[in-house]
């Protein structure tokens, strides 16, 4: 919990007992459904809780607005930033049905009530949402296939509504189809060697029918 307080030093009370049960969490429910490496478990808010929250350093989500994790995994960008932004809504998905079973049960201990998790396959559902976050699931140009039609129309935030991608190492040839695309340097925010290369990557993505 140490390293969370030094970057984000004004959680309230409550972010701060959730953020402590959490990491509780996943460690009972990584011994029975491996859904975090092993050898990351014990760097749990590091390596994932901290990883995660490195949105939250570019765009802070405001009341109301409504976020997509696709392929969530154990719970990873979303479950931090509900904890983070709890008058956002956030949805996330994953293919893996332990996998979200894990996310049910952690958001359910936590009191998240701003969570809803399903087991679903990207591009494969309706809604629109402010922005879509992933943590390094597949390549930009199929990302964008999968979720180009879930951005919302109204933009409320400071960024434009569409992606935000965490990932690492050199992203060139990957964004080099996406001139709009913006990369933001964690090592800029966070001073541990693990964000020496990792990125998150804002891409704006236009409203379609």
């Amino acid at each position: 919990m140490d390293i969370l307080l030094t970057y984000f030093p004004d959680l309230t009370e409550d972010q701060i007992q959730k953020f402590t049960k959490l990491g509780e969490l996943y460690k009972d429910w990584n011994a029975k459904i491996n859904v975090i490496s092993r050898k990351d478990i014990d760097l749990l808010y590091e390596r994932h809780v901290l990883h995660s929250l490195g949105i939250a350093k570019i765009q802070e989500f405001k009341e109301g607005s409504r976020v997509l994790d696709v392929g969530t995994g154990g719970g990873f960008p979303g479950i931090p930033l509900a904890i983070m932004f709890p008058e956002t809504e956030f949805y996330l998905v994953d293919v893996i049905a332990k996998k979200i079973r894990v996310v049910n049960e952690v958001a359910s201990a936590l009191g998240l009530t701003n969570v809803k998790a399903e087991q679903r396959r990207a591009g494969t559902f309706e809604g629109r949402f402010d922005f879509i976050v992933s943590r390094a699931v597949t390549n930009m140009p199929d990302f964008v296939k999968w979720v180009r039609k879930n951005v919302a129309k109204k933009s409320i935030h400071e960024l434009s509504n569409g992606i935000l991608y965490l990932k690492g190492g050199d992203l060139t040839d990957e964004l080099a189809l996406f001139t709009r695309a913006t990369q933001y340097n964690l090592q800029d925010y966070f001073k541990e060697d693990f964000f020496e290369t990792k990125k998150v990557v804002h891409l704006p993505i236009k409203y379609k029918v």
